[in-house]
């Protein structure tokens, strides 16, 4: 069994205040969820209306696969329409005997 971690930083440039911030990613939180089979939360920076940083988790039996799904993950987020810009982010592949 693997556990994939992934750890991403995004800048809001075009927010103004936290409420906005609470709307978009709960927008992508939602659509993450939907199209991917993973664990997604806010888990830093709640309390910065420009910044937010989420974590992401997938487990699997298969390591390229969990890797392969949370780069997707990663991808969707910067392909999106959702006017967030991705500074910075994690892949950790923890395998479990």
């Amino acid at each position: 069994m693997n556990l994939g971690v992934c750890k991403i930083k995004l800048h809001l440039p075009e927010n103004h205040s936290l409420k906005g911030k609470r709307q978009v990613l709960k927008s992508i939180t939602t659509r993450v969820r939907n199209n991917y089979n993973v664990v997604i939360a806010e888990v830093d920076d709640q309390d910065l209306w420009q910044v937010a940083t989420l974590g992401v988790a997938c487990i699997s039996n298969n390591a390229q696969q969990v890797n392969q799904v949370l780069s997707k993950v990663v991808e969707f987020i910067s392909q999106s329409k959702f006017e967030v810009e991705i500074l910075d982010y994690q892949i950790e592949i923890i395998p479990f005997p």
